[in-house]
């Protein structure tokens, strides 16, 4: 979803939000390091679990009412979908507590962050960004975007759709105060898509 290649994994990468993710797991048995921040990294392993076993059947009924505005390529169903995820939780859950202690998992949250100018080659944001348009102001995009240019060299986000798969309403203005700022702001097609129309990020560059 973010047209990383195999340079861009050897590169010191910010994951912005990741959550219950198992990138940074997977990049670190890969021999590479991320730095992943969430909220939720204040909660112990087990309140996490517990959290995300709550949601499994959450996410079940909500995809499965609408099934249409989603591309079933890569999963079979519902509930193929939620499977994959739990397994990709698995590799997180296994791999928290360690990553938390070397640094690689840590409390932080947008729209500000601790983080020293230009101290990472690539931020990347995952299904937050944009996709809560109805829940996140355009301000706080604008400043969290802001702070990612500020850390990162290269920032990519992805999707560009709000929750109903719809070109969010604060794409455009984001375009703009980028431009005007001096920074490329380019709508990228990727090789993803799960979301119909869901197969392009946002990659911001000075």
């Amino acid at each position: 979803m973010f047209s990383l290649t195999d340079d861009d994994l050897k590169r010191k990468i910010l994951g912005c939000g990741d959550g219950p993710a198992s990138f940074n797991a997977e990049m670190y048995a890969l021999g590479h390091r991320v730095i992943s921040f969430d909220p939720v990294y204040a909660f112990s392993r087990a309140e996490i679990e517990q959290r995300v076993h709550e949601m499994y059947h959450k996410i079940v009924e909500q995809v499965g009412k609408s099934r249409e505005d989603y591309v079933w390529t890569r999963f079979r169903d519902e509930y193929d979908l939620a499977d994959h995820r739990l397994t990709c939780m698995r590799r997180f859950f296994e791999d928290y507590d360690a990553g938390l202690a070397e640094g690689r998992y840590q409390l932080e949250s947008l729209p500000t962050l601790s983080f020293g100018d230009g101290q990472f080659d690539i931020a990347l944001s995952s299904h937050l960004l944009f996709l809560y348009s109805e829940q996140l102001s355009l301000e706080f995009h604008l400043e969290s975007i802001l702070e990612m240019c500020r850390v990162a060299h290269d920032v990519r986000i992805f999707p560009l759709l709000d929750l109903k798969c719809r070109t969010s309403a604060y794409l455009e203005p984001v375009r703009t105060r980028l431009m005007e700022l001096g920074y490329s702001a380019d709508v990228t097609p990727v090789d993803y898509e799960f979301q119909k129309g869901g197969n392009t990020m946002l990659w911001i560059r000075k």
